[in-house]
């Protein structure tokens, strides 16, 4: 019988494109077997039988339209990377926590700031009072960076970090560390979020009107493609719009939109799509619809690449590709009967898997209740391991590909983004849209119709509107008390005493000038002041003072 097209295909790219991967970096083992040692399991399935549509809807792994995976092998070369979003308090008992789950296995460390943080004030404040460390860490300056990354090899260990409006100040301090340990930038490996548009959508940490915002976005991207090459300069976050209520739909489309505009501002202001597009990289969302979480991965992927190859035309295939973070759902988890929250994130966690991550956190069960204890988030990494190393899908790629339900899932997902990627076009674009508060609105009508839904009982939520118990939760809490504001209060102080006024006035000058100048660079001068031990609310202050900060009433 002769050989069908996608065989004579798959043959093809076995040769090409998997076997010198393989030959270059191995496998995790020399042969995939299921639980029978004779029951050999291949890299990849294709059909059987020759379907014309195969090759350009699916393709095969690592190749155009990328919709099986951005790697040939996937996981049989390594694991996605496992990281436990975490920080609390100060640096150093963040730092310890950090320090305990990397022992337990995690890759990669994944930093969450508190609030003030996150908008760009010190924590001695007067809006910081009663924020300080408790929904992430304190980091004011150099000093603290120093002690939340102690200990930690920073050519190693790739450094995710949640931070937004201010993420051009955090990346310089971890650009600075790296230089301490004698690690280059040209080494580090990790992502900010960076992601302004979806904080005006879906979250509220913004500092700044939009258009200084994607000037310092745009700048950190011209900086990093030189500077930080393996460094992800923005992480395009789903997550927190599926967060705000909305559909999978609309979490694949709207996070798209912002795609879409940043990579147009930055040809806008001058960059080569092809010399920042590698280092864009993703974050979504995995809820409990255990197919539909599948299909949206793989939809989203294949939409990247055509918007990235066909709308821009990028040449490398590496800007094509939709590199992506997932986390599971904290919206879904439930402070009724929180063990349940361990089934509802072990289900997540393989929707991520199947559907093709590169990076994912698994939530900790008591985590609609608190910060998570030392125990939870043990859990939650052994249930990223266990998928890992015990349940066998990491063997083959897209294992559900082929699926009736899962193709036309995947298709339909595609087919209604499209749709809305369409309609926000035709409003001007995602800043567009997000001005005139069509995407907050589609948002919203999104989270009360699901929440009508859970009210009347049309939606199960198993311990809430269903199969509830008398409970009262005695277990272990993690609670932050305001003796971290007091202490972070007088380092500061103490910081400010020992460092040197004139150099620290000097570049905060500089950054002054700079930013009032629409053509300088501000990511030198940022990683310079930091340096001088310029504190964050310094820096953010002296940018406040040229841009102004966002309100709806500004938002040019």
């Amino acid at each position: 019988m002769a050989e069908n097209k996608i065989e004579s295909l798959k043959k093809s790219w076995q040769e090409n494109t998997l076997a010198p991967l393989v030959k270059r970096f191995g496998e995790r083992k020399p042969k995939f077997t299921t639980s029978a040692e004779d029951m050999i399991v291949e890299t990849v399935y294709t059909p059987v039988a020759d379907d014309g549509d195969y090759m350009e809807k699916l393709g095969l792994p690592g190749e155009y339209p990328f919709t099986r995976g951005v790697q040939p092998n996937m996981y049989r070369g390594r694991f996605w990377t496992m990281r436990q979003y975490a920080g609390f308090g100060n640096a150093k008992e963040s730092n310890e926590r950090y320090k305990f789950l990397i022992a337990q296995g995690q890759t990669g460390l994944s930093v969450a700031f508190d609030l003030p943080t996150q908008i760009g004030y010190d924590a001695d404040h007067a809006f910081a009072e009663g924020e300080v460390g408790k929904v992430g860490v304190s980091i004011s300056s150099l000093r603290d960076m120093q002690t939340l990354l102690d200990g930690i090899p920073l050519d190693k260990v790739s450094i995710s970090m949640t931070i937004n409006a201010p993420a051009a100040v955090l990346l310089a301090m971890v650009i600075a560390v790296g230089r301490q340990q004698g690690v280059s930038a040209q080494q580090l490996r990790g992502t900010i979020q960076n992601d302004i548009l979806k904080e005006y959508i879906a979250r509220g940490t913004y500092i700044f009107p939009p258009a200084p915002s994607m000037r310092l976005i745009t700048d950190i991207f011209r900086y990093c493609a030189v500077e930080v090459p393996k460094w992800n300069t923005i992480s395009i976050s789903g997550y927190h719009i599926r967060e705000a209520g909305s559909t999978a739909v609309q979490e694949v489309a709207f996070t798209l939109a912002n795609g879409i505009e940043y990579v147009q501002q930055a040809i806008n202001a001058g960059l080569d799509v092809d010399k920042f597009a590698p280092q864009l990289s993703f974050f979504f969302n995995a809820h409990n619809n255990f197919l539909e979480e599948v299909a949206k991965f793989r939809a989203a992927r294949r939409l990247w690449a055509k918007i990235m190859r066909n709308r821009f035309g990028a040449q490398n295939p590496d800007s094509w590709k939709l590199r992506f973070h997932t986390q599971t759902g904290g919206s879904t988890l439930t402070a009724q009967q929180p063990d349940n929250n361990i089934v509802r994130v072990t289900i997540q966690a393989l929707s991520a898997v199947l559907g093709g991550t590169q990076s994912l956190h698994t939530n900790s069960k008591d985590e609609a209740l608190a910060l998570p204890t030392q125990k939870s988030v043990e859990i939650a990494l052994r249930t990223q391991q266990i998928i890992a190393y015990e349940s066998g899908v990491a063997d083959t790629v897209d294992p559900l590909a082929g699926s009736y339900y899962v193709e036309w899932l995947t298709d339909e997902i595609e087919r209604r983004a499209e749709d809305y990627i369409a309609k926000i076009d035709d409003l001007g674009g995602a800043l567009r849209a997000v001005e005139e508060g069509y995407i907050q609105r589609e948002i919203q009508d999104a989270a009360y119709r699901t929440q009508r839904a859970v009210e009347k009982g049309d939606e199960v939520v198993v311990g809430v509107n269903r199969f509830q118990t008398n409970e009262h939760h005695e277990g272990e809490l993690l609670r932050v008390d305001e003796t971290v504001r007091l202490n972070q209060i007088e380092a500061l102080k103490k910081l400010r005493a020992e460092r040197d006024p004139a150099a620290v006035n000097a570049v905060l000058a500089k950054i002054e000038q700079a930013a009032r100048d629409p053509q300088a660079a501000l990511m030198p001068l940022i990683v310079e002041a930091v340096e001088t031990y310029a504190t964050l609310g310094e820096i953010c202050d002296t940018l406040r003072g040229v841009f102004g900060e966002y309100t709806p009433e500004n938002w040019v």
